[in-house]
């Protein structure tokens, strides 16, 4: 009996991305595009209206914060799998999306190959990363922090406080903060003021900065 084929939603503000997968996949037994959708909105209703088994999301584009949504997903989901796929590998992207509950994290320079066998092992319930990721996330070897030590400032922030830092580096207002996570202006001013605390930073052109520097953001 022939198995059901992996099916892979593509969740990608980019159209060519899920077109260079259609391509690809049309080349792979077992392996099929499910569809396509720009942003992580509606991730869950998404995954059931395409019958999806397999999430490749990108982490920088409009929307709902992509963490969120796969921690979502891993909640009320947890039979469909979750990879990270983006053009950016930083430490804190490998470690949110750990947190997360995603399957895999792979960059966008990869081999379509590699690309491939990291779906096929995720949707066999292996754990995935290109290996650009495994060697960002081997570090370079220094003495690892002592247990329950954060590794940067960033360590000490809450998802929703990381989310916030990131709409904040992206130039929003609060108001606008406020509405792209659907909660009050004062909500925000809640979480802005103990992100602030955590940091040490005293103004927003400080809090910008930081994200910039951290790569929460892009100029």
């Amino acid at each position: 009996m022939t198995p059901d084929p992996i099916r892979v939603l593509c969740v990608d503000d980019h159209a060519f991305m899920a077109d260079g997968l259609r391509a690809r996949f049309d080349q792979e037994p077992g392996i099929e595009l499910a569809g396509r959708r720009s942003s992580a909105d509606g991730l869950l209703g998404a995954v059931d209206e395409t019958a999806a088994t397999v999430v490749l999301m990108d982490i920088e584009m409009p929307g709902p914060d992509p963490f969120e949504a796969i921690e979502n997903l891993a909640r009320h989901r947890p039979d469909v799998r979750a990879i990270l796929f983006s053009a950016f590998v930083r430490d804190h992207y490998i470690d949110q999306a750990v947190a997360a509950g995603a399957w895999g994290y792979l960059s966008k320079g990869d081999p379509p190959d590699d690309v491939v066998r990291a779906i096929r092992a995720v949707a066999a319930g292996e754990f995935a990363m290109s290996r650009e990721v495994a060697d960002r996330a081997a570090g370079p070897g220094p003495k690892a922090p002592e247990p329950d030590t954060p590794r940067s400032k960033l360590a000490l922030l809450t998802p929703r406080e990381i989310q916030v830092l990131r709409l904040i580096g992206r130039g929003l207002s609060r108001v606008e903060i406020a509405q792209t996570l659907h909660r009050s202006p004062k909500t925000i001013d809640v979480h802005r003021a103990s992100i602030m605390e955590k940091l040490g930073v005293n103004d927003r052109v400080d809090l910008v900065r930081f994200a910039l520097r951290e790569g929460l953001a892009e100029l």
